[in-house]
């Protein structure tokens, strides 16, 4: 289920609104006297990954503890009582931005259920593409659901599966979904970590001591603890870890890898490691790529703050034109600034971002942000770069067009909301206002990660966002069409 965006939601975000927004980040952690206290710091350093919500659930090895609360992590997670409740040697976490269900604490993760086998709290990272149609099945069948969230899916066909163990029912109900998930689950024997068969979602492994073992969306969120970087969680792979040690298994058929691409262009933190690449030095040889693909004769190349600043600085090297920080974003706007009437939401961009006057004036300028979704922010953007006298604007964009919605655990707007659904380059230049603009193509972007192209037969990574090419079946859209389009033909009937 996508979800929409209601006038409300600015309350919370109210100048973020053009941007895809970051799925969810997981963070897990067994065989530590601090555990809560660790998975604080993981969730911290994965916040960029959501930002509406978190939720801690820890075990002692003889009862579970969870707390979830609205807002960032160090708003809800920094007191020592709140941590102080959360006792245990294990924890698992979840920061959210919601792609499916409503912004409601009954949807804030760890989901926590107790089975026939004990306890199970989750915390999972993606979206399920037949969701909506496993629940329906789930609810004719006699599953009472306390949320709105797919993720309560897995819980409910965990606890229906006929077979017989925790990890037999654990496998059957990951067979019976579509769609991309990285979990992080807890149970009363250990932690257990999974990941899709096409890897749409990331999940690796780290190391703190020889008895302390971490799952996390990022690498990042290794490095915040001092702990060592072991190996990305494989594509299909079940991870237990235990006090018997990690074990691994594969249960799933072989199938080509899919890797969201868009992890590299944005998502993931440019500190972090995936795909055993440097996710900066990636979006270098992005920017790199740009310069190669689409130069122009220009005196500065500028990024747009703060995404786009990697590839800016790829783009500058890679054409011989300098750098220079012609935007300057304000950091501390707040989540909660200001009551966003109308009148003030217009003046969105500029208390988030203002132009660096002496560098632009009279310049011709490259602004290099990584993707455009609805366009509004880059029109205002465009418009502000200009009156500080910008002579002419250029703009590169370090990915291709954002064409189709993504279904896979981002938030995206609804296709026809996507500027490059509905306009050629030519036309978004001219709607955009600037003297020229360039797409990276896919092939340069396949480039940048180390392919010598797309192929076009087997995709290497899920890149639908971009070409419309989606790895799973998206069984809830293809009902929610045909529910419209049986809609339509009955209104026309009548």
């Amino acid at each position: 289920m996508k979800r929409t965006h209601h006038p409300e939601d600015f309350t919370t975000n109210p100048f973020d609104d053009d941007k895809l927004h970051e799925e969810c980040g997981v963070f897990g952690i067994f065989g530590s006297d601090d555990a809560a206290k660790h998975v604080v710091l993981g969730l911290h350093a994965l916040q960029h990954r959501g930002q509406e919500a978190a939720g801690i659930t820890s075990f002692d090895g003889q009862q579970f503890y969870t707390e979830r609360a609205m807002g960032h992590v160090a708003d809800s997670f920094s007191s020592q009582p709140v941590i102080d409740k959360l006792k245990g040697f294990t924890a698992i976490g979840h920061v959210r931005y919601s792609t499916t269900g409503e912004t409601a604490l009954r949807n804030v993760q760890p989901l926590f259920a107790e089975l026939s086998s004990g306890g199970f709290a989750v915390a999972h990272n993606g979206n399920l593409t037949n969701a909506a149609h496993m629940r329906k099945q789930l609810v004719r069948q006699g599953s009472i659901f306390q949320s709105t969230s797919d993720t309560e899916v897995f819980i409910h066909l965990i606890a229906t599966s006929t077979f017989r163990t925790l990890m037999d029912r654990f496998i059957d109900a990951l067979r019976k979904v579509e769609g991309a998930y990285s979990l992080v689950v807890l149970t009363r024997e250990g932690m257990i970590g999974a990941r899709d068969p096409l890897g749409v979602r990331p999940l690796v492994l780290g190391k703190l001591d020889d008895d302390t073992h971490i799952l996390a969306s990022e690498t990042c969120a290794l490095d915040i603890l001092g702990a060592d970087f072991v190996r990305d969680i494989e594509p299909g792979e079940i991870v237990t870890i235990s006090k018997s040690g990690i074990k691994s298994i594969k249960p799933f058929p072989p199938a080509k890898p899919r890797p969201c691409i868009f992890e590299h262009v944005y998502f993931s933190r440019p500190d972090s490691y995936l795909d055993g690449m440097s996710i900066y030095e990636v979006r270098k040889r992005i920017g790199a790529e740009l310069a190669g693909e689409s130069p122009v004769e220009a005196d500065l190349v500028v990024p747009v703050p703060d995404s786009g600043t990697p590839a800016a600085i790829g783009y500058a090297q890679a054409a011989g034109i300098p750098f220079e920080l012609g935007i300057i974003r304000n950091h501390y706007i707040g989540r909660t600034f200001i009551e966003p009437a109308d009148h003030i939401r217009h003046l969105g961009v500029k208390l988030k971002h203002n132009a660096n006057r002496w560098q632009l004036d009279g310049k011709r300028v490259v602004l290099v942000d990584d993707s455009i979704v609805r366009g509004t922010t880059s029109v205002k953007i465009v418009d502000m770069v200009r009156q500080a006298g910008a002579r002419e604007v250029h703009m590169r964009i370090a990915s291709p067009p954002t064409a189709h919605s993504c279904f896979y655990g981002v938030d995206t707007p609804e296709r026809d909301k996507l500027l490059a659904s509905r306009m050629d380059v030519k036309t978004m230049q001219k709607h955009i206002n600037v003297d020229s603009l360039a797409f990276l193509t896919i092939d340069g972007l396949y480039r940048a990660v180390n392919e010598d192209k797309r192929h076009a037969a087997a995709p290497q990574y899920c890149d639908a966002c971009f070409t419309g090419e989606y790895p799973t079946h998206l069984t809830d859209q293809d009902e929610r069409e045909n529910a419209d389009q049986f809609t339509l033909i009955s209104l026309q009937q009548n």
